[in-house]
C-alpha cells in the first residue's frame, strides 16, 4: 500500500520517529530511531504498513534492503514486527543473513526474543532465500551530527540509548553489564554511537 514517504523528521523517541509531510506527522516505528536526526531537510523513508486487529502501524527504514529483510523476518513463525525490528537494530543485516546461511544458531539467539526454536525456524524458512539482499550496497545506518558534546549531553545520549535498548527487549541485567563500558568510552559522542557500541557488546557476550 505504501512504498516510501518524503518529509522532515520533527521528533525522535526511543521507540519511534515522527516524519512530517504536508502538515501531517506520521509516527514511524523503526529499528534504531537515533539513526534519524531532527532536521528541516527532507529525507526519504521506506515504509511497511502493518495491520492487526487492534492496531495499524507504519514501520520506517532508511534503507530499502532493511525493509526487505524485515518483510522476510516477519514471515517466520515466532517473529513479529517488534522482534524483526530488534534484529535489525544491530544495523548490520548482512551479519544476520550470513548467520542464517551458516546455520549459526548461537549468533541468532543473541537477539532479544529469539530462542533456539525461533533461530532454527529462521534458518529453515530463510536459508537460501536472502541472496538477493546480500548484493545490496547499503546495510548500515548513516550517522551524521555534531562531534563535540559536553559530559551532560553524553550522559543524556547514553540514557536515551539505554531506553531504546529496553524498548527492543533487552533486560536491565544485560544493560547493567555494559553500561560502565559505554560510560567510560570517550569515543562515543551520540545516542546512535552508544546504540551501536552497546549492540556490539551485547553480541560479544560482554
Amino acid at each position: 500500500m505504501y512504498d516510501y514517504i518524503k518529509g522532515q523528521v520533527t521528533r525522535v523517541t526511543p521507540e519511534y520517529v515522527v516524519l512530517e509531510q504536508q502538515g501531517i506527522g506520521y509516527q514511524l516505528l523503526t529499528p534504531n530511531p537515533f539513526a534519524f536526526r531532527k532536521s528541516e531537510e527532507e529525507i526519504q523513508v521506506f515504509l511497511h504498513f502493518h495491520v492487526r486487529e487492534d492496531a495499524q502501524q507504519l514501520m520506517g527504514f532508511l534503507d530499502l534492503s532493511q525493509r526487505e529483510l524485515f518483510r522476510k523476518l516477519i514471515l517466520v513463525s515466532g517473529i513479529g514486527p517488534k522482534g524483526a525490528l530488534a534484529i535489525l537494530a544491530s544495523g548490520v543485516p548482512s551479519h544476520v543473513i550470513q548467520a542464517i546461511e551458516r546455520e549459526d544458531e548461537a549468533f541468532l539467539v543473541k537477539f532479544p526474543g529469539v530462542g533456539k526454536k525461533t533461530a532454527r525456524q529462521m534458518i529453515l524458512d530463510l536459508k537460501g532465500k536472502l541472496n538477493d539482499l546480500m548484493d545490496a550496497e547499503q546495510f548500515t545506518f548513516e550517522s551524521d551530527g555534531p562531534t563535540l558534546f559536553d559530559d551532560g549531553q553524553s550522559t543524556h545520549d547514553l540514557e536515551e540509548a539505554m531506553l531504546a535498548l529496553t524498548a527492543l527487549g533487552y533486560s536491565e541485567r544485560e544493560l547493567s553489564k555494559i553500561r560502565p563500558l559505554l560510560k567510560g568510552n570517550d569515543t562515543l559522542q551520540t545516542t546512535d554511537d552508544f546504540m551501536k557500541k552497546a549492540l556490539q557488546l551485547l553480541f560479544s557476550g560482554k
